[in-house]
């Protein structure tokens, strides 16, 4: 079932109403389960349900690790830090439809199915576009994203923007980057690669990142030129015809969302780690309320009232989890 409940005011089963609560409660919910099935959110996001008026996420440096001290030596005092930290609160959503008596009278069933219809496609697309909006600002390295006429931040835990060429190691270590301005090939995808697999945490340590996901806009070129370097498993390019290491290691996001943070004649493009984005919390999306929809009848006019409200919101916490290229004020990887 989807991740919709319902509640009924009384009154509605014994009116004109009553016969028309349970197909449309089911139809919401198949439609619900639907777009939860093609949602890209959990592809981009480490989805977390909150208890609370608002989350902070925070990670914890590592140890320095053994150290040899010999035959009956003392064993060092070892110990770890608090690194970067990120509060993330939540947002009330909220959306309605109305049945007239006169529809459910004349059972008209084009009103009946497409009024639910639009409604909870309202709710799944605002997700989807909220979280674009998140995304499409850090690829413009923006610290807020602007979406129903309020503010989010965007900015990752060391309040930087999420791209960025100079993020900061709360302990020890130079800056780093994670923004590289190479347009998408085969050499540009093995270098932004391996400069994620070097970054370091904030200590100083290596973490082991391995990226296993291209994420880009829905550009014809974009696509050509990806699954031109990873759709073979011999390089075209070599006169021997060389192995290509690329084949077989990557899943390919297409999010036609982020067209409209797309500039005119750029073509970013995205790495993530999955795994690490889940288990450290880099593009948070953040659900507190599933919808919750009230059926009820209107003392005004009659009419069936359907309201929707959730709360949900999303941010950025670390940055390792992602790289972007393409961007015009980045690095060279």
């Amino acid at each position: 079932m989807a991740n919709i409940t319902f509640s009924e005011a009384s009154g509605l089963n014994d009116s004109i109403f009553g016969k028309s609560q349970a197909p449309i409660r089911l139809f919401i919910e198949k439609r619900g389960e639907a777009f939860e099935q093609k949602s890209m959110i959990p592809v981009f996001c480490a989805e977390e349900q909150s208890q609370h008026f608002g989350e902070k996420y925070t990670s914890m440096t590592a140890m320095e690790g053994f150290q040899p001290v010999g035959e009956n030596g003392e064993a060092p005092v070892d110990g770890m830090q608090e690194g970067y930290s990120k509060f993330i609160e939540n947002m009330t959503w909220k959306n309605s439809f109305s049945l007239s008596r006169e529809i459910i009278e004349d059972a008209k069933t084009m009103d009946l199915r497409r009024k639910p219809e639009a409604f909870v496609t309202a709710y799944y697309r605002t997700r989807e576009l909220f979280a674009a909006a998140l995304l499409g600002a850090a690829m413009t390295a923006a610290t807020s994203a602007d979406y129903g006429g309020r503010k989010f931040d965007a900015t990752a835990a060391d309040n930087l923007s999420f791209f960025n060429t100079a993020h900061l190691s709360k302990v020890k270590g130079g800056t780093q980057c994670n923004a590289f301005k190479d347009a998408f090939s085969d050499a540009a995808l093995a270098a932004v690669e391996t400069r994620m697999q070097n970054f370091c945490g904030d200590n100083g340590e290596v973490l082991d990142i391995s990226p296993d996901t291209i994420i880009i806009p829905n550009i014809y070129s974009l696509k050509q030129a990806v699954f031109a370097v990873i759709g073979a498993d011999r390089d075209p390019d070599s006169a021997y015809n060389g192995f290509n290491y690329h084949f077989g290691r990557w899943n390919v996001a297409v999010w036609p969302y982020l067209n409209k943070y797309v500039s005119s004649g750029t073509a970013p493009w995205m790495l993530c780690d999955s795994r690490y984005n889940k288990t450290a919390g880099g593009f948070v999306f953040q659900n507190r309320t599933n919808l919750d929809v009230i059926s009820y009848l209107s003392q005004g006019n009659d009419a069936n009232v359907w309201h929707g409200y959730a709360r949900f919101t999303g941010g950025f916490n670390d940055w390792r989890a992602y790289a972007l290229g393409g961007y015009s004020s980045g690095q060279t990887a």
